[in-house]
């Protein structure tokens, strides 16, 4: 089994700064990519960021300059500066990875996510 599971999140002020983490353990055969959603109420799950093999990085456009993703081995960390109200969302940890049990099959995992509300 593969286990996903977020840390961090809370409450802040807006220009506030906050980080979220993310762990991926269990079965894994190697990570190829790691990310972040946001899914606020009544809207669609969207990327926010991704980091993928050699570090290469992608930023959805409302965030660039302000959120940062980085990892530390199976840990991915997504810095958050410049919070604005329009961040508020649930975010989501996600994984696509080769898993032990099925090294052939490219997967996508997810966390249960974690709130992050910014609000004066």
């Amino acid at each position: 089994q593969v286990h996903v599971v977020e840390s961090g999140g809370g409450s802040v002020q807006p220009g506030e700064s906050l980080r979220i983490s993310c762990t991926v353990s269990g079965s894994i055969s190697s990570i190829i990519s790691l990310g972040w959603y946001r899914q606020a109420p009544e809207k669609q799950r969207d990327l926010v960021a991704r980091i993928a093999t050699g570090d290469n990085t992608y930023y959805t456009d409302s965030v660039k300059d302000r959120f940062f993703i980085f990892r530390d081995g199976n840990t991915v960390h997504l810095q958050m500066n410049g919070l604005k109200p329009e961040d508020t969302a649930t975010y989501y940890c996600w994984a696509n990875l080769h898993s032990s049990a099925t090294p052939w099959a490219l997967r996508e995992y997810w966390g249960q996510g974690t709130q992050v509300t910014v609000a004066s």
